[in-house]
């Protein structure tokens, strides 16, 4: 499972011309799931994103958390971010997981950031076609696999 996490003064998710999901200051989170992925990514990556200290203290030292500073979470599903660009130039997706499993997971990931953080999440609607829009605060973006802890 990758993510790339990103934060934000606002982030927002538009489907169709109408807004999905709109968030103030946290992190915009892409998520993309791979195949061999189970709970224990999802457990690990909620984990590991909610705890990440990437927000300024009072001194303006990023170490403070979403959840220590009251931020807002939209996840959004981003299957190219399991592209593999090894050969050729256009990437393969075979590492990304079918859409049985991905939609799942993806919503299992939902539900236990927002368990985690203790209030709801914004989120994006799985295989649509989204605009996605985001003020980076920082900027301030983190890569993370699930597989490379």
């Amino acid at each position: 499972m990758r993510a790339v996490i990103q934060r934000v003064a606002s982030a927002g998710v538009t489907i169709g011309g109408r807004v999905k999901s709109s968030i103030g200051k946290g992190l915009l989170v892409l998520l993309g799931v791979g195949e061999d992925d189970g709970q224990e990514d999802i457990d690990w990556l909620v984990r590991k994103i909610s705890a990440m200290r990437i927000f300024d203290d009072e001194a303006g030292v990023m170490n403070l958390s979403v959840m220590d500073v009251g931020g807002e979470v939209l996840v959004v599903s981003q299957f190219t971010l399991m592209a593999n660009c090894k050969k050729g130039n256009r990437p393969s997706y075979i590492q990304a997981a079918r859409h049985e499993i991905s939609i799942p997971m993806y919503e299992r990931f939902c539900e236990k950031m927002a368990e985690q953080i203790g209030k709801a999440i914004g989120t994006g609607e799985f295989g649509a076609m989204m605009e996605v829009s985001l003020v980076n605060d920082g900027p301030v973006t983190i890569v993370l696999d699930s597989k490379d802890r």
